[in-house]
C-alpha cells in the first residue's frame, strides 16, 4: 500500500482563504456590505480623496466596478463626493460619520474571523501564521 501524497500548502491555503472570505461576506452581507464595500470604505478612510482608479487599482477591479461600488456606498450615505461629477473631473470622495460606523463594523467582522481562526489552530500560533504569511505575501508579489 503506498501512502497518499501529502497534501499542498498552496491548496489548503486557498481552500482556508475560501471559507473566511465566505464566512466574512456573510457577515458582511447582514450590515449591508461586501469585501468590496468595505475594502473601499477603509482605503478612502486612510487616503481621503482617492480616485476611482487608484481605488480600483489597490483592489484589482476595474475603474467602472469601482464607481458601481462608491455609487452603493454613497447610497448607503457612507461616502460622500465632494466636488460636482463631470466628466474627465477627479472625484473627492470622503467617508462620512456613517462609514466611519460601517466601517467599525465590518472590522468586527474581521476581528471575529481572527478569532475564529486562532480558535482553530491555538493563540500561540498567531505571530507563526501571520509571519509566515507575510513572508509569503512578500515573496509571491506581483
Amino acid at each position: 500500500m503506498t501512502t497518499p501524497p501529502a497534501p499542498s500548502p498552496a491548496l489548503l491555503l486557498m481552500m482556508l482563504g475560501r471559507r473566511l472570505r465566505e464566512q466574512a461576506e456573510a457577515d458582511l452581507r447582514e450590515l449591508g456590505l461586501s469585501m468590496r464595500h468595505f475594502s473601499a470604505l477603509g482605503h478612502l478612510a486612510h487616503h481621503p480623496g482617492l480616485s476611482y482608479s487608484e481605488l480600483a487599482r489597490r483592489d484589482g477591479i476595474t475603474a467602472q466596478s469601482m464607481q458601481a461600488t462608491l455609487r452603493q456606498l454613497q447610497e448607503l450615505g457612507a461616502v460622500e463626493r465632494l466636488t460636482e461629477p463631470g466628466r474627465g473631473r477627479t472625484a473627492d470622495l470622503q467617508v462620512t460619520e456613517a462609514g466611519q460606523v460601517l466601517l467599525e463594523r465590518g472590522r468586527a467582522v474581521l476581528r471575529n474571523a481572527d478569532r475564529r481562526l486562532l480558535d482553530a489552530i491555538g493563540n500561540e500560533n498567531r505571530e507563526l501564521l501571520a509571519g509566515f504569511a507575510l513572508q509569503a505575501l512578500m515573496a509571491l508579489k506581483q
